[in-house]
C-alpha cells in the first residue's frame, strides 16, 4: 500500500512539472518543448488513473472480504 502511495506523489509531481513545463513552454515560444510536456503530462495523468482504478478494485475486495 505504502508503494502505491508513492507512486501517487509521484504522478502528482509528474503531472504539476509538465503543466509548469508546458506553460514555459508555451510562453517562450518552445513548441517542441510544449509537446514533450504535453505527451509527459498525458502519460502521468493515464498511468494515475490506471493506479486509482486499481487501488479501487482493491478496496472493494479487501471491503468484501471483510464482510464476508
Amino acid at each position: 500500500m505504502g508503494k502505491k502511495i508513492a507512486l501517487n506523489v509521484f504522478y502528482n509531481l509528474g503531472l504539476i512539472i509538465s503543466i509548469f513545463g508546458g506553460t514555459w513552454g508555451f510562453n517562450n515560444k518552445q513548441y517542441l518543448a510544449l509537446a514533450l510536456f504535453v505527451a509527459t503530462g498525458i502519460f502521468f495523468l493515464y498511468v494515475k488513473l490506471q493506479l486509482m482504478k486499481e487501488m479501487r478494485a482493491t478496496l472493494k475486495k479487501k471491503e468484501a472480504e471483510l464482510k464476508g
